[in-house]
């Protein structure tokens, strides 16, 4: 299970993996089997550890996959592609709001002071996105060119080796966790 956003995982996810990002996982519980082992995935693993945290209580088998999508990659092991960016629309929209600040503060000190409410355009924007979880800019980012979906591939990235019969080549580590037993599933 890839707990990346759905940007993210398009951008490329282990071929198999199903998506449900780490800030549904508390809603879409009954998504998930209580016996069925899962395997959860993210970019280099910190949001898997984090969403292992939250299912523990509710799942008796929960693993990560150490090094995440990155190291999966990196070992040559094939990845599906739906879109051609490689960042995601969070990544986007961070890049977007610092460029505006930037820009506006650097406008306020050498053409008029007024380019300061640019910055705090950006703030209000940032917060509300925030508190209603839409954010006018990613809606934006999302209907550029480069965002569109496009045909679905599998990709072996540098890799010259059949990933599946190719006992030679290490496979990313999954890091066990064990379940408190104590603890009642929300």
């Amino acid at each position: 299970m890839d707990v990346r956003s759905g940007s993210e995982f398009a951008s490329g996810h282990i071929p198999g993996a199903v998506n449900i990002p780490m800030d549904q996982i508390e809603a879409r519980l009954d998504d998930l089997g209580r016996d069925l082992p899962i395997v959860l995935i993210c970019q280099a693993g910190k949001r898997a550890q984090m969403t292992a945290s939250l299912l523990e209580p509710c799942q008796r088998q929960v693993s990560v996959l150490e090094g995440g999508t990155k190291a999966w990659i990196e070992a040559g092991f094939p990845v599906v592609a739906s879109v051609k960016t490689r960042w995601s629309l969070e990544r986007q929209v961070r890049l977007g709001a610092g460029l505006l600040v930037l820009a506006g503060v650097i406008l306020a000190l050498t053409v008029n002071l007024q380019w300061v409410l640019l910055c705090g355009f950006v703030g209000l924007g940032l917060s509300f996105a925030a508190l209603t979880d839409i954010c006018a800019m990613g809606i934006i980012l999302e209907k550029m060119p480069w965002n569109r979906l496009s045909q679905c591939r599998v990709t072996k990235p540098g890799a010259t080796h059949n990933f599946v019969t190719d006992p030679s080549v290490p496979h990313p580590k999954i890091a066990r966790r064990n379940a408190g037993q104590s603890k009642t599933c929300p």
